[in-house]
């Protein structure tokens, strides 16, 4: 992976064409998204029988947003906060300095392995990678995240990283792998949830009560009290955040929240969104050190690794609102039927495929470029999203900048055919004389050059006259 995106993987048509041909892939998918869609309806119809849903977005844009607006003092008052609580503040410019700034911690405690809470932050700067690089090993103690890396897997979706794999697949991972990395699984194990939970809940144990160092992600960072904010549902975030001596939080620039109150609509717009859950079982909160309680040595790394880019895109910067609920993916047609690895990304779906493209810049590859072209434009994604991030919008203006990102050297066949037909349209003499030719064109074209357009569209036969032609030889319709 590199800056996000899985290093190797084809451009979006070609990783979704192959996905669209795994049976069980879309199974898995339709039941799983199903499922959480119709949990969160349900809770939003709750709060539209009380209050208004939409109010609730309003306010949790206009958080976010407000935040987005003077970034900086923010994040200058974020880490007055934190430093005054006992942390110690880093900031990394990009994935590499975070990395850095991070093994150079685990390294000055003599530690060979951490435990860490789902953060897909980390995940976008390849931590684990990095870390393994210095000989630690980084432990995934979500249960999802643990299913993706006992399986040497790659998580393809925000909230369930191994949403794509049922209850008989993790039994066999489990059974295959967990002995490899630690306690293994028992012999007799079942493919039931609360036994394969039980399982894992065992391998984890061993690891919690051993571990030095713990690194975490931030759901929310409060700027005015120094607060970091992780929600989870399995209290393996509780015990990461507990536990270990020493804790590391990677937090994305763009989780700042100005204010303690800010964070009153987005707790009540994230569980609703993510799992249909009126609020999440787990909702950790921590600043700083407390002397005897908690680890004793605090570190919150501050990242940016393209986020300011985004920031200064004055219709892509929206997607920095993101609280990474995942409900976009859930009611998008294109994500249920290829997966989050045709997306090529620790961010999948609709939201990543503008956030990527926003973080690495238009241009920077052909699978980040081919990213904006991965949806229908049907608006389902907008209409869902707990902050109105609207992102359509963004689609269609990142197409442009892809395209602009294009622009020069040796142009594509489709690139010729629209400026012949701009010169052609341009003037009514040109395209009288460029009529005549249609039929053979299309002929041509047929045989030619046109089967990737005509793959999923159709191309009309030529009539057997022009408008013009007909025109004159009726004598104007003979009026």
């Amino acid at each position: 992976m590199s800056g996000g995106t899985f290093v190797g993987m084809p451009a979006f048509p070609k990783a979704a064409h192959e996905a669209l041909g795994n049976a069980q892939l879309r199974h898995n998918l339709a039941h799983a998204t199903g499922t959480i869609r119709a949990k969160r309806l349900r809770l939003v119809d709750e709060v539209n029988a009380n209050s208004s849903w939409e109010e609730l977005r309003l306010a949790g844009a206009g958080v976010k947003e407000s935040a987005l607006v003077d970034l900086a003092t923010h994040l200058e008052r974020l880490e007055e906060s934190l430093t005054a609580n006992g942390a110690t503040v880093h900031w990394a410019r990009d994935a590499a300095e975070a990395n850095a700034i991070v093994a150079s911690i685990a390294k000055g405690h003599g530690v060979d392995e951490v435990v860490k809470v789902k953060s897909m932050v980390t995940q976008e700067i390849n931590l684990n990678e990095a870390l393994e690089a210095e000989g630690i090993a980084a432990w995934e103690t979500d249960l999802a995240e643990l299913i993706v890396q006992l399986g040497e897997d790659l998580p393809s979706h925000i909230l369930v990283p191994a949403i794509h794999r049922n209850r008989s697949e993790i039994r066999e991972i489990f059974l295959a792998k967990m002995a490899g990395a630690g306690r293994p699984a028992p012999e007799d194990l079942t493919d039931e949830p609360a036994v394969l939970a039980a399982a894992a809940r065992a391998h984890l144990r061993e690891k919690f009560l051993r571990a030095k160092v713990g690194i975490s992600g931030a759901n929310f960072a409060v700027a005015d009290t120094g607060t970091l904010v992780v929600v989870e549902s399995e209290g393996n975030g509780r015990m990461c955040l507990t536990l270990p001596e020493v804790l590391i939080s990677v937090v994305g620039i763009e989780k700042v929240v100005p204010t303690w109150e800010g964070l009153d609509p987005l707790l009540r717009l994230l569980p609703r969104s993510s799992t249909g859950e009126r609020m999440n079982p787990y909702t950790s909160t921590w600043s700083g050190i407390t002397p005897g309680d908690g680890p004793q040595e605090v570190h919150v790394v501050l990242l940016d690794n393209g986020r300011t880019n985004a920031l200064a895109d004055e219709v892509g910067r929206q997607a920095l609102r993101c609280i990474r609920c995942s409900a976009c993916l859930n009611v998008c047609p294109v994500y249920e039927r290829t997966g989050g690895h045709a997306y090529g990304s620790v961010y999948p779906g609709p939201i990543g495929a503008i956030l990527n493209p926003l973080l690495k810049g238009p241009g920077a590859d052909e699978q980040t470029d081919s990213l904006p072209y991965a949806s229908s434009l049907c608006g389902a994604c907008f209409e869902a999203c707990p902050v109105r991030i609207d992102i359509p919008s963004v689609l269609v203006d990142l197409r442009a900048q892809v395209v602009d990102a294009h622009r020069g050297g040796v142009p594509k066949l489709e690139a010729v055919a629209f400026k012949a037909s701009a010169v052609a349209l341009s003037d009514a003499r040109k395209l009288a004389f460029g009529e005549r030719f249609t039929r053979l064109g299309l002929r041509v074209a047929r045989r030619f050059g046109a089967s990737k357009w005509t793959s999923s569209r159709d191309l009309p036969p030529a009539p057997p006259e022009s408008f013009r032609a007909w025109w004159k030889r009726t004598d104007g319709g003979r009026r």
